[in-house]
């Protein structure tokens, strides 16, 4: 069967959003109605645009994108949440005729919004919220071994720089919801629940960093700081705090942010590669329309 659903993945900085907009110009050539859904845990929350890389105004003009700034800051939204809207919205789409593209970022998220997955149930937010002041007073290599302590099996499933995944395991085993990971995991499996085309970007490492350099040097330059300021006057909440940049920039320490984002990139990379079906394409030196065209 044909795939219905095109889904781009691949590290922040890589140029997600202008290659959707740029196949989405194309399907529409040939007569389809592409609409974009986001698969994003950070660009859900309106607000803070600069900072998660939410597609612009201009863009969004070009191409409709679902699920994207249409939460407050204030609102917790879990991976359970986000995945009921995601599959509300594909299914309507795919109803009325339209193509979705999928464009994330977010490995879970992305999964989550293509998959049945079977989700645990949120920590509540207490204990969250006392696991989330521990990582601010520890870090999350002392988290990650004390969940190496508690739970052998579900920490060495988790990096120990991953700080959300740290905490959740933490609140999920003090309540007794932890469940031991599978060993072949829903998340690396093959199934969908629409036929997709998954694609993943990539670019040479050294030329994606200089790109998420620059970028945070935009951002900011934009007004990120602002809107974080205005975030956290809002009543910022401990999911939409996650944001990269957003602790950085109350520091001010820009190279910090640098340096977080960098990292983040090279984790998603990793999701990226363990995707079973992703289809790779280098995007190094290569126009979104160059990369489109390509695709089609």
């Amino acid at each position: 069967m044909c795939p219905r659903i095109i889904a781009l993945f691949g590290p922040t900085g890589v140029g997600k959003t202008a290659i959707a907009v740029a196949l989405a110009r194309g399907l529409r050539e040939r007569g389809e109605r592409p609409v974009a859904v986001s698969a994003d845990a950070l660009q859900l929350y309106s607000g803070l645009e600069l900072l998660t890389g939410a597609p612009t105004a201009a863009q969004r003009a070009l191409l409709e994108h679902e699920l994207v700034a249409c939460f407050a800051v204030s609102e917790r939204v879990s991976v359970a949440r986000y995945a009921r809207l995601a599959h509300e919205r594909i299914d309507a789409l795919l109803a009325d005729g339209a193509t979705p593209i999928v464009v994330g970022g977010t490995g879970l998220y992305l999964r989550a919004a293509l998959a049945e997955l079977e989700l645990a149930p949120s920590p509540p937010p207490a204990v969250r919220e006392r696991w989330e002041a521990a990582l601010t007073a520890s870090g999350p290599r002392a988290l990650h071994a004390l969940l190496a302590e508690r739970a052998p099996a579900s920490a060495a499933k988790i990096e120990p720089g991953d700080r959300h995944r740290i905490v959740r395991a933490l609140a999920l085993h003090e309540v007794g919801a932890l469940k031991p990971p599978r060993a072949a995991s829903q998340l690396w499996s093959s199934e969908t629940r629409h036929p997709t085309r998954l694609i993943g970007l990539a670019m040479e490492r050294e030329a994606l960093y200089a790109r998420i350099d620059a970028r945070v040097e935009e951002i900011v330059a934009a007004g990120a700081r602002e809107q974080v300021e205005a975030a956290l006057r809002a009543g910022v909440s401990a999911t939409a705090r996650k944001a990269l940049g957003f602790q950085e920039l109350l520091d001010d320490d820009i190279d910090a942010m640098k340096r977080r984002t960098r990292n983040y990139a090279r984790r998603q990379i990793t999701w990226m590669r363990k995707l079973p079906g992703v289809e790779i394409v280098d995007v190094t030196a290569r126009s979104p329309d160059e990369v489109a065209a390509a695709l089609q």
